[in-house]
């Protein structure tokens, strides 16, 4: 099953703002000592005024060049360092670097100065404000590119997933699937993997209301081979389905757990049968399903997958 793309009208919004403080950053560092070299922030002050608006405020735009400074190449540089990589004067460079360092997002040696942890807390501020699907989206765009198949993102309401995030490959499909599309959980790979992060209690409510229907021959109607399964995908962390949903529809799936580590959506990919075998799913999709997860799962809790 494949998720669909869900249509995010801030994008834009949020494209020319960070364009706008890419700019801004990037004026500071360029001319900022003046034609002479010699330090010229009244001048270069009413250049940003003069290119933003009355409301640039310069100070932040140097701060951010300075903490733009430090890169994977530059973890550690000295005041000189700092000021020839910003075009600020040391004087200032200096000021901007005590004051991140009393806000704590710098630390210095005495000699060298280095971005702290903390400012993880800046780049948590926007993925925190991002749904799933958002969060979800390039990383399951990378996967079908990857796979040239259809992957997608759905969780679970009530007995049935929902896909909440769709990339469709260019590969037609068994069954047509977009945003919202609801499916009997039991029936797919991604409901088996939501009914899986259920504790016990929970599940066995499911099982006391739930009604197994045969869609196709393969579907298991059997409420104990169904347990069976789902204990199976505990165990080893994924499902997969074949042609349980839709004659000749196979799927894997994967959780995505929460910094808590509950299960808050599954993410999978959709292949025809004809294309492959389940042991090549197994073989050579899967991993690349769980890899997409953990990339998922570290942009949601806002650290850094490793």
């Amino acid at each position: 099953m494949s998720e669909p793309t869900t249509g995010n009208g801030g994008d834009g919004t949020q494209r020319e703002g960070s364009e706008h403080i890419g700019r801004a950053a990037r004026s500071s560092q360029k001319g900022e000592n003046g034609p002479n070299g010699q330090g010229s922030s009244t001048g270069r002050q009413g250049h940003g005024r003069e290119e933003y608006g009355p409301h640039f405020v310069q100070s932040v735009a140097r701060a951010m060049s300075v903490m733009r400074s430090f890169t994977a190449e530059r973890r550690a540089q000295t005041l000189t360092e700092v000021a020839r990589a910003t075009g600020l004067d040391r004087a200032t460079a200096r000021r901007l670097l005590l004051t991140l360092a009393d806000l704590g997002y710098v630390a210095s040696d005495g000699r060298t100065f280095e971005l702290t942890p903390r400012t993880l807390e800046l780049g948590y501020a926007y993925l925190s404000s991002m749904s799933l699907p958002e969060i979800a989206q390039p990383h399951l765009q990378s996967l079908a590119r990857e796979l040239n198949e259809t992957a997608a993102l759905a969780v679970l309401d009530g007995d049935e997933i929902v896909y909440v995030s769709l990339v469709q490959s260019t590969r037609l499909m068994a069954v047509t699937i977009s945003v919202g599309t609801r499916f009997d959980a039991y029936t797919t790979s991604m409901g088996r993997v939501l009914l899986a992060g259920l504790d016990d209690t929970e599940l066995d409510e499911r099982f006391g209301r739930l009604r197994l229907e045969r869609k196709t021959d393969h579907t298991i109607s059997s409420p104990r081979t169904l347990r069976e399964e789902i204990d199976k995908v505990r165990r080893q962390g994924w499902a997969l389905v074949d042609s349980e949903l839709e004659e000749g529809l196979r799927g894997a799936a994967a959780p995505v757990r929460d910094r808590a580590g509950r299960v808050v959506a599954a993410a999978n990919v959709s292949v025809h049968a004809g294309r492959t075998t389940p042991e090549l799913v197994e073989r050579d999709y899967v991993p690349m399903i769980l890899r997409t997860v953990r990339l998922i799962e570290a942009d949601l809790v806002g650290t850094v997958a490793r």
